[in-house]
């Protein structure tokens, strides 16, 4: 019933940039933590960034091999945040997920219990 939908992703080469989208249905965002996270092949889920809902003062959250280069944002008024990804580099090539829940925010996937199917980003030359 409480669906996210990511899209967004694709083919860019070392140093380009992809803003991701991540769209909620049956529920409204305003009051949820949300969090993007990826898992590239043969490796474990990777948590990228957590937004606290607006009326949190709980923060934002990065993982440090995205710090400095990945920009998390949320529009309560389109039930959406995103995911700017900027210098991307090879190693960035995943699924990324987008996650939500009523939680204080973290990159502890286990926290959330509405996830997104994903979106490819796939950084090659």
């Amino acid at each position: 019933q409480l669906q996210l939908v990511e899209s967004g992703g694709g083919l860019v080469q070392p140093g380009g940039s992809l803003r991701l989208s991540c769209e909620a249905s049956g529920f409204t965002l305003d009051r949820y933590s949300i969090a993007w996270f990826r898992q590239a092949p043969g490796k474990e889920r990777e948590g990228v960034s957590c937004i606290s809902p607006s009326v949190s003062d709980g923060g934002i959250f990065y993982g440090g091999s995205v710090k400095g280069r990945f920009t998390i944002s949320r529009d309560d008024a389109k039930n959406t945040v995103y995911l700017q990804m900027n210098r991307l580099k090879p190693e960035d090539t995943a699924v990324y997920y987008c996650a939500a829940d009523v939680v204080w925010c973290s990159l502890d996937s286990s926290l959330f219990n509405y996830w997104g199917q994903g979106t490819q980003v796939t950084v090659a030359s």
